[in-house]
């Protein structure tokens, strides 16, 4: 089995504001460049083998602090992307709710369903996990899909996740499961 270190970004100033980021392409803001760095302290002592990252720049960056520290190269893989919002992306929760009642009812977005969104990050983790078979890696993503792949393992993923949070997970062979 794979070891695989999921962890959500650091802050942007989107998030500090409470908009919706989705596949826009915001960056890390002082406050995420700090989490970024305790991360990488975090992890320090920890062996690993490669870090993984989704293509957006939140992402990218806070994967490159913690591979930068080892000598490691980060992959970024498109699949890892945080759900695509649609024309919500950029818009505050309070904006939305305004907007869109429905969203009250849990119902956010009008591009990527949850269920799609899932099945990319999923299968993204596979093929990570069978490119390092009983190997350890950092994987860098969005809170999206981690509450997908935390609801994916049987754990509830509906609870906030903060910024530079890590889950660890045991992949491979189909299987995905988390191990905290």
């Amino acid at each position: 089995m794979t070891t695989i270190l999921l962890v959500r970004h650091g802050e942007t100033d989107w998030n500090a504001e409470r908009r919706v980021q989705g596949h826009s392409d915001t960056p890390l803001n002082e406050t995420g460049r700090a989490q970024a760095a305790a991360l990488a302290d975090a992890l320090e002592e920890k062996e690993i083998d490669a870090v993984y990252s989704s293509d957006l720049l939140r992402a990218h960056e806070t994967a490159r602090v913690v591979a930068e520290r080892r000598g490691l190269e980060v992959t970024a893989i498109r699949d890892l992307r945080e759900r695509n919002f649609g024309t919500w992306e950029g818009l505050s929760d309070d904006q939305i709710l305004e907007r869109f009642p429905e969203a009250a009812k849990g119902t956010w977005g009008d591009d990527e369903s949850k269920t799609e969104m899932a099945r990319r990050v999923y299968d993204a983790l596979q093929r990570i996990a069978e490119a390092h078979p009983r190997g350890r890696v950092v994987v860098v993503s969005h809170g999206g899909p981690l509450r997908a792949v935390l609801v994916h393992c049987g754990v509830d993923g509906d609870e906030w996740i903060g910024n530079c949070h890590v889950v660890r997970l045991e992949a491979g062979g189909g299987l995905l499961r988390d191990i905290d």
